[in-house]
């Protein structure tokens, strides 16, 4: 492979990622949790997507996992955000407070 067909590729990958980020957000806002979870795990699956873009697929995911009742899904793709290096703080930051609200929402139910 050329290093003009890696660079086109790798494009393309960050373009089709943002591409299947984008169509899971609006169905995911159509409350279609299984059609954005198929477009954010498939975005999630090409090789190359940039960290900053993984970071919000992710955090976007686990919010529809969560509406969908697969919490421990939402706790394990929050988790993955977390440990991301070379995160942007408001990424971090929306993570860690979904997670603390999800503890104290669970407190109080007694789990």
């Amino acid at each position: 492979m050329s290093v003009l067909d890696w660079l086109i590729s790798g494009f393309s990958d960050h373009r089709k990622a943002l591409s299947l980020y984008r169509r899971g957000m609006s169905k995911a806002n159509k409350r279609n949790h299984q059609g954005a979870l198929n477009d954010y795990t498939a975005s999630l699956e090409l090789r190359d997507i940039p960290a900053d873009v993984k970071a919000v697929v992710l955090f976007n995911r686990a919010l529809v996992f969560i509406a969908a009742g697969e919490n421990q899904n939402g706790i394990s793709d929050l988790d993955a955000v977390l440990a991301m290096d070379d995160l942007l703080p408001n990424i971090r930051t929306m993570a860690r407070l979904k997670l603390e609200k999800m503890k104290t929402r669970d407190a109080r139910r007694g789990g």
